[in-house]
């Protein structure tokens, strides 16, 4: 009788675990699909949005450098008329050290007459990014950020005035 009775609580306490081992053999493999399948699904929006954030930080880094660049440029040229087009060019140059084109977004301003002593420049220069993978069609303005940086160079209070 003492036999039976072991039997039978070995046979109850050892239930759970096949139990256990039949779950385990019906769903073998589907951790796997389930994690490829998720990682998919965090992976594409994460790497859109990456795409998103590096061309952003490249459009800044052109703009702010191209706005130095340009203020830096037009207080060494030798006289107004060609201080203009020596600030563009610099803007410019310094945009397509980035991949980008400077477009209509360059501007600049006098403060206290052009190339005089004691004045300053202040140059503005802007850009709009557009999100990357969305066509003008559906998006438009509405899919970009715009990005803008404003630098002032002084001219100095013992030069020579040019302007």
């Amino acid at each position: 009788m003492t036999w039976r009775l072991l039997r039978t609580i070995r046979a109850v306490a050892s239930a759970p675990a096949a139990l256990a081992r039949r779950r385990a053999y019906g769903e073998g493999g589907n951790a796997i699909v389930e994690f490829c399948l998720m990682g998919i699904l965090f992976l594409i929006p994460l790497v859109y949005v990456l795409l998103a954030v590096f061309d952003l930080q490249r459009a800044m880094y052109g703009a702010s450098a191209a706005a130095r660049d340009a203020g830096r440029a037009f207080v060494l040229a030798p006289d107004v008329g060609s201080a203009q087009s020596r600030a563009r060019q610099a803007a410019q140059f310094a945009m397509s050290d980035q991949g980008l084109e400077l477009g209509s977004g360059f501007s600049y301003q006098c403060d206290g007459g052009c190339l005089t002593a004691g004045s300053a420049v202040t140059v503005r220069v802007s850009y709009t990014v557009p999100l990357p993978f969305i066509p003008d069609v559906i998006g438009g303005p509405l899919a970009s950020i715009p990005v803008s940086s404003t630098h002032r160079t002084p001219y100095g209070d013992y030069r020579e005035s040019k302007g």
